[in-house]
């Protein structure tokens, strides 16, 4: 365990983002995704629900751009869980824009990823991309 440090967020997550660099995408997926056969580098996260690991996720990663499913994959259509992954992220701190995608720009993007995380989210199209910052230098002692 670390100090201020979720749980949720293992030692595979938490090397991948640390490794992950400017631009590099991170894919969080729902239980129905075919992860493992369109995933670079997989990360479980069984019996993990999408919103608390986009959570733990957006307190140590710095994201400068974020991408989401839309119900039946229509970027105009929204459903509970886009709502919430919208309201989180407007109000996490961190100052980027989600964008709602159609099925065909999602996927692909989802598996050009850097990494995806297969939660155990059961509900539809709960699919989420994250685009990592640039942190500025910071003055050292």
């Amino acid at each position: 365990m670390l100090i201020g440090i979720s749980p949720l967020l293992g030692p595979e997550l938490l090397h991948t983002l640390r490794a992950m660099g400017h631009g590099d995408e991170i894919a969080l997926v729902d239980g129905n995704y075919p992860a493992a056969e369109h995933a670079r580098r997989l990360i479980r996260a069984d019996g993990i629900l999408l919103m608390p690991m986009l959570r733990a996720m957006l307190k140590i990663l710095p994201v400068e751009a974020g991408f989401r499913a839309s119900l039946h994959n229509d970027a105009a259509q929204r459903g509970v869980i886009h709502q919430a992954v919208d309201d989180l992220c407007h109000t996490c701190g961190q100052k980027f824009t989600m964008t709602p995608l159609n099925g065909d720009q999602l996927y692909p993007r989802i598996k050009s990823a850097y990494a995806i995380v297969a939660t155990s989210e059961a509900e539809f199209f709960a699919n989420v991309i994250l685009r990592k910052a640039a942190l500025p230098p910071s003055v050292t002692e």
